[in-house]
């Protein structure tokens, strides 16, 4: 069986666009043909959906690195080069995209929603862009602007309603294996589950939920024991928690001290899972040894406010009517939670002292350099804040002061790679 893999870090670049080309229509009896050149494509960029076939993130456990396709470069007779490729990218429904840096959520693949993770780079302009009355000959293009690259860190958390949690071997794998068609493997010892399963649950017409088999935890797993907290991520968005315990003695074990122990872990993995609505189950009531064992768990349990039930999920005896309880909590229960992305897309740092390249051809200004084709594969020109930053880079760089320096007027255009703009003091 493949290994569960739930997280992963990958390195995702986006295509660079395509450079514009210097080309001039030559064709035999029409004289000053003029600028032909093409645009350059579009890089392709990094597109991540959702895929409900796929249970872990195993694919990423071997290649860490995705590249989409560069925009192919423009060419004569105002041939536009071809469009780079997008790069598909397939996860789990549930994955968290995060920075892999400051960790921060850039977005909950949990719908259906394509999400574009790195944008490719525009195609640089070809020459036919810049002739004018008095420039009818534009020796120059532009250079396409680069793909978007970023490192991230995938994160796997399963979509459940409910989540079984208990110390290995109380019988989750059973009960799930009981109340729906899900085929855990199960055995009596410790540790049978380890990775989560999924199940649906069917109550009744138009009444199902979604249940998850985490793997059992032991006392210490906040120390690293056992399996650890690895997997109790999966039931952070469950809106329910099923607590299985074992009060049959079988294992001379104290059905009380087990709770307490699993509720303690809980509680250190994240105080709010802790909180989330819990239902208390003893299992295992048909080989029951010890009946004060049983009386002593629900005084406890019911002490401290938790509703009880019993059951035995071997023989079948209470399973459908705990499912039937579960769906009337869940009916008055918030939707399954989704995580807000809290990343917030930071300006790129680029050093701005080096010089740019000023060319000045009539009435516009062709300003090109290292620095600011980085700063401009950087900057979404479709939202006001982000051009407000540019606009402050480009002041406190000194490139206006400069050329008012070389005497810009009002009204020139300047042209830097994909963008013109008229001059305004």
């Amino acid at each position: 069986m493949p290994a569960f893999i739930d997280t992963a870090r990958i390195t995702v670049r986006a295509g660079n666009g395509g450079n514009g080309a210097v080309a001039f229509h030559r064709e035999k009896y029409v004289a000053a043909g003029g600028p032909s050149g093409g645009d350059g494509g579009k890089g392709g960029s990094v597109i991540v959906v959702v895929d409900n076939h796929m249970s872990t993130l195993m694919d990423f456990r071997y290649k860490r690195k995705y590249a989409a396709e560069n925009g192919a470069d423009g060419s004569s007779k105002r041939c536009t080069g071809k469009d780079g490729e997008d790069l598909v990218i397939k996860v789990p429904r549930g994955t968290v995209i995060r920075d892999a840096e400051t960790r921060e959520i850039i977005h909950d693949m949990s719908d259906d929603a394509p999400f574009v993770l790195a944008r490719g780079g525009n195609g640089g302009w070809g020459n036919h862009h810049f002739a004018t009355p008095t420039r009818q000959v534009p020796n120059f293009a532009k250079a396409g602007l680069p793909g978007q690259t970023r490192d991230v860190l995938l994160e796997l958390k399963l979509l459940a309603d409910v989540g079984l949690v208990g110390f290995p071997n109380v019988g989750k794998s059973t009960l799930l294996s009981v109340v729906t068609k899900a085929n855990p493997k199960i055995a009596n010892y410790h540790f049978t589950t380890l990775y989560p399963n999924l199940g649906v649950v069917w109550v009744e017409e138009g009444v199902s939920f979604v249940m998850a088999d985490i793997p059992g935890i032991i006392e210490g797993a906040a120390e690293g024991a056992g399996l650890g907290h690895d997997f109790l991520r999966h039931i952070d968005r469950c809106r329910l928690l099923l607590h299985i315990v074992d009060v049959s003695g079988s294992e001379g074990r104290d059905p009380v001290a087990d709770f307490e122990a699993i509720n303690e872990e809980l509680a250190q993995y994240s105080p709010e899972l802790a909180s989330r609505k819990m239902l208390v189950v003893a299992n295992k009531v048909d080989i029951l040894e010890d009946e004060s064992l049983l009386d002593k768990l629900r005084a406890h349990v019911e002490a401290k406010g938790y509703p009880f039930y019993t059951m035995s999920a071997a023989a079948h005896i209470g399973t459908r009517e705990l499912m039937n309880t579960v769906a009337g909590e869940l009916a008055s229960l918030p939707p399954v939670a989704t995580y807000e992305a809290t990343y917030v897309e930071k300006p790129v740092e680029v050093d701005t002292s080096a010089p740019l390249n000023i060319v000045h051809e009539d009435d516009t200004w062709i300003v090109e350099g290292p620095w600011l084709q980085r700063l401009m594969g950087n900057v979404n020109f479709g939202d006001y804040e982000s051009r407000n930053w540019f606009d402050r880079q480009l002041r406190q760089s000194g490139l206006f002061d400069r050329l008012e320096e070389m005497g810009i007027q009002d009204g020139d255009i300047v042209s830097m790679y994909n963008l013109e703009f008229e001059y305004q003091r």
